[in-house]
């Protein structure tokens, strides 16, 4: 994952629904968003929808203009189904930049490049030497802990996690990760933006994996060593869990949707820190390999192709 701006974060609970949630009032006047990618993309969406004026920094034209297209389809989308303002309304909210300089005027950026540590840390630590002190900085991480994070910050006191989920337009939730020195004001403020953009928060203090990515990864992980292991098939593992419990969509499949690579790469953090118990299954690491990394290659675990 060395690209820095296409951000897939490992997002554990896809939406079947692509059905824009109502927003509110509360979301910041003017936000950024690092990284034009599939999550940054949306997450600039979701902000124009609020009413933010929202600005994309991308790290050259071609990808600016490339995530500006990427943003103004999924508001076409949006006005398509029923979005009460025009299209010309919503754009005009909108810009892209390829400079973190563009990010002077804004309330809230929220980073939104790839899960690389050292990447994320280096890129919050430009975006907030342009910042004014009483702007917030966020990162849409979903393992990387978010006091590792800060400490490359000179005010870890206006930071915290911000954790999206794929497809962002439809996505219902955000998780709201605090580290140690998060001010308890800005978790205020941050349930407020999510709540403003129309998405239910839950708040988790800083721990590997957070609690979405480490419960969701916990599961899909048992579910490919019980495919590895001649157990039963991904449709009928899928469909345990489905029709079982209740999930709206199997682990398995889930991991076709989020990608087997990301996954991958959360499975070995979280076995960095919290042991064995997340060892990547050999069956993940050839799948990786044979570049079989779900639906965005067109076959995984199923065929997305067909």
């Amino acid at each position: 994952m060395t690209d820095v701006t296409e951000a897939v974060a490992p997002d554990e609970r896809p939406q079947a629904d692509d059905t824009d949630a109502q927003v509110g009032a509360g979301a910041p006047e003017r936000v950024g968003v690092l990284g034009g990618g599939r999550m940054g993309a949306g997450i600039a969406h979701a902000f124009v929808l609020a009413g933010s004026d929202v600005v994309v920094v991308e790290r050259d034209p071609a990808a600016a203009s490339a995530a500006q297209d990427r943003v103004a389809q999924s508001l076409r989308k949006s006005v398509e189904r029923g979005w009460a303002e025009p299209l010309a309304e919503l754009e005009g909210r909108l810009r892209v930049a390829v400079e973190a300089t563009a990010f002077v005027d804004c309330d809230l950026v929220i980073e939104a490049v790839p899960e690389d540590e050292g990447l994320k840390a280096d890129a919050l630590a430009r975006v907030e030497a342009v910042l004014s002190p009483s702007a917030s900085l966020a990162s849409n991480t979903s393992s990387i802990s978010i006091d590792r994070l800060a400490a490359a910050l000179s005010r870890p006191e206006r930071f915290l996690g911000l954790h999206f989920f794929n497809p962002v337009p439809a996505s219902a939730l955000v998780e709201i990760v605090l580290g140690q020195r998060t001010d308890p004001a800005l978790a205020n403020d941050a349930r407020a933006w999510v709540e403003a953009i129309g998405k239910t928060p839950v708040t988790v203090h800083d721990a590997p994996g957070f609690a979405s990515s480490r419960l969701g990864v916990a599961i899909g992980l048992e579910a490919i060593r019980m495919v590895e292991e001649g157990v039963a098939s991904p449709g009928d593992i899928d469909l345990a869990m489905e029709l079982g419990y209740k999930h709206p969509v199997g682990p398995l499949r889930t991991t076709d949707i989020v990608g087997l690579d990301v996954r991958l790469g959360i499975a070995e953090q979280l076995h960095r820190e919290l042991g064995p118990r997340f060892a990547p299954p050999q069956l993940l690491r050839d799948m990786v390999a044979e570049g079989r990394l779900g639906k965005k290659s067109g076959r995984g675990f199923y065929d997305w192709n067909a």
